[in-house]
């Protein structure tokens, strides 16, 4: 080999092996004491392209986004993250990993956060690098990708559910492009043009199934690492997803990359995955095999699963069986320390036959897993509506009247105490907590001087546990989820039902004449402005617990202790009247 062909040879292999663009002194004292021959190697390299050519087209790699939920697996996304689904045998995330490697691409990172120990042993087995998420139960994958984003250079981006019957990192890739298929989704907003552009379509129209997978060219880095830290300042972004980044105007600025729909399946929910492999291990989850034994039929007969998104505490999902709809309502991370499901199950046991609540058809007391009839044409209450308010507020005191009883007590003082006990050791968010805590409970006083009657009490008679149901000549009203329904003074709930609206003081006192018909006490009303501030500081608390863990219900929280603070002012000048 010539020497001018041996110096380019070796400078090239160098740069390579480096991963960067070294300086030309380190070069010559590696390779060659001649700056002269040096000098030509060097300037031949770099006039003709080559180490763009070569260099970065060689130099890929990988990040595979796996730190979501997965909240439309359900059920299986209670036991595990969606990239350890088993396809005929094989992890999902495991097969990408496989491919990328087939590409001889061995750089690869993996976003993690829901339930990321699980994918720890990634690490030794194929020498991947784990980036954890913190905030994955706030943020979508845009922000999972903004903790990449150091990596980013001539990089293929992928879920980590996605099936891959083909191997498209194989194939060579001197542009960046976006993968869709040539099936029609609804739930797309793009759409392929003639000139290869996807364009960005209005949610009225389908477009090109989106597959989530694309390759970003180093030419187009600098662009979008900049689109991803403009939209992530953004709180309006916390839902977006990344492909967000890719946008200019009404288009992606990459072009698409398009493959054929057998060839690809993102595997979003139970049925997806039935779909692609009926034997999957992952299909014999527990809540399904509750459901085959409680209604006797086979897992093959539970179809239309679809997750609901209401609730704050628990994952539940709606699903179809001979016909028949039902609920499945599966606990809530962290939910078996707040709630005590048998003492649950003994106020469905005394609800039974009395017309009031869901039709439960199954309730663990030990799990608390628990099956109801779903309830067709039916609505949740609407604070804002009036009528709908005073449809609750009728039924919810004629619920109260039939003074129904059980054996356990929801003491409001204590359970404040006891959220604050699940913090561990750390501080309130709130600078003025002691001083409004004790504040709160010197309102203790007050109310331990009235006449209270207790009898069983929802306790979170919310307006979306009002369900207004038009189903046939008349219409009726059923309240659900009794998780803390306990004994107390029934005139609690009108005070959660006011604060979880958010309401004002104006619109408090309206719907407090509502449920008394315009026959409530002065001291009656006093007492009810207590309760709103106790049951204020009560969910602040809670909601800093799950704060801890992760949840976020910012404005939700932020108003639960306005309401402490503001209501306690309230009553405190208003039992002055009293003394």
């Amino acid at each position: 080999m010539p020497l001018k062909n041996t110096i380019k040879f070796f400078v090239l292999s160098t740069v390579i092996i480096w991963n960067y663009r070294p300086k030309k002194s380190n070069i010559q004292h590696m390779v060659i004491k001649s700056f002269g021959k040096y000098n030509l190697s060097f300037s031949i390299i770099f006039t003709r392209g080559e180490y763009g050519m070569d260099l970065r087209q060689r130099l890929k790699n990988a990040i595979i986004l796996a730190a979501g939920i997965g909240t439309r697996m359900v059920p299986i996304n209670t036991e595990l993250p969606k990239g350890m689904l088993e396809v005929n045998g094989e992890r999902l995330i495991e097969r990408i990993i496989k491919q990328l490697h087939e590409a001889n691409i061995r750089e690869i990172y993996v976003v993690v956060g829901f339930m990321h120990e699980m994918y720890d042993y990634l690490q030794d087995m194929y020498h991947v690098q784990l980036i954890y998420n913190p905030l994955y139960a706030d943020r979508n994958n845009l922000y999972s990708l903004s903790m990449a984003l150091n990596h980013l250079n001539n990089t293929y981006i992928i879920p980590s559910d996605v099936w891959l019957r083909k191997n498209p990192f194989l194939e060579k890739s001197t542009t960046s492009w976006y993968m869709i298929t040539n099936a029609v989704d609804d739930n797309s907003f793009v759409r392929l043009n003639r000139q290869h552009e996807l364009c960005l379509i209005p949610k009225s129209k389908a477009g090109n199934a989106m597959v989530g997978i694309a390759y970003l060219h180093f030419h187009d880095i600098e662009r979008i690492r900049s689109q991803i830290f403009s939209l992530i300042e953004n709180d309006k972004n916390k839902s977006a997803f990344w492909e967000k980044a890719l946008c200019f105007r009404d288009r992606f600025f990459i072009p698409a990359k398009v493959v054929d729909v057998h060839d690809v399946m993102e595997v979003n929910t139970y049925e997806d995955l039935r779909e692609l492999d009926h034997s999957s291990n992952q299909l014999k989850t527990d809540a399904i095999s509750i459901i085959s034994k409680v209604l006797q039929v086979a897992p093959e007969d539970i179809v239309d699963i679809k997750i609901l998104k209401k609730g704050m505490t628990n994952r539940s999902f709606l699903f179809r069986c001979k016909r028949k709809r039902y609920i499945m309502r599966i606990p809530g991370e962290g939910t078996d320390k707040l709630i005590n499901r048998k003492k649950e199950a003994n106020v469905y046991y005394e609800l039974a036959d009395h017309d009031i609540s869901d039709d439960v058809v199954y309730i663990n007391p030990d799990s608390g897993y628990k099956i109801s009839k779903f309830l067709n044409r039916a609505h949740a209450c609407n604070p804002l509506d009036k009528d709908d308010v005073k449809k609750c507020m009728a039924f919810l005191r004629r619920f109260h009247k039939m003074d129904l009883k059980v054996n356990h007590y929801f003491d409001l003082f204590s359970e404040i105490d006891f959220y604050e006990r699940l913090w561990k050791g750390v501080p309130s968010v709130h600078k003025d907590y002691l001083d409004v805590k004790t504040k709160v409970f010197s309102l203790r006083k007050f109310l331990s001087r009235q006449s209270i009657h207790l009898s069983l009490t929802h306790i979170d008679a919310v307006p979306d546990n009002f369900l207004i149901v038009n189903n046939g000549p008349r219409e009726k009203i059923r309240l659900i989820d009794w998780e803390y329904a306990a004994m107390q003074d029934p005139h609690l709930d009108i005070a959660m039902f006011a604060i979880y609206s958010m309401y004002n003081k104006k619109q408090i006192d309206s719907l407090i004449d509502t449920y008394f018909v315009g026959e409530c006490s002065e001291i009656m009303r006093v007492k009810i402005y207590c309760y709103i501030s106790i049951a204020g500081l009560l969910w602040s608390n809670w909601c800093e617990y799950k704060r801890i863990l992760g949840v976020e219900f910012n404005e939700y929280a932020e108003a639960q202790y306005e309401y402490a603070k503001k209501y306690y002012k309230l009553a405190s000048n208003k039992i002055k009247n009293y003394q």
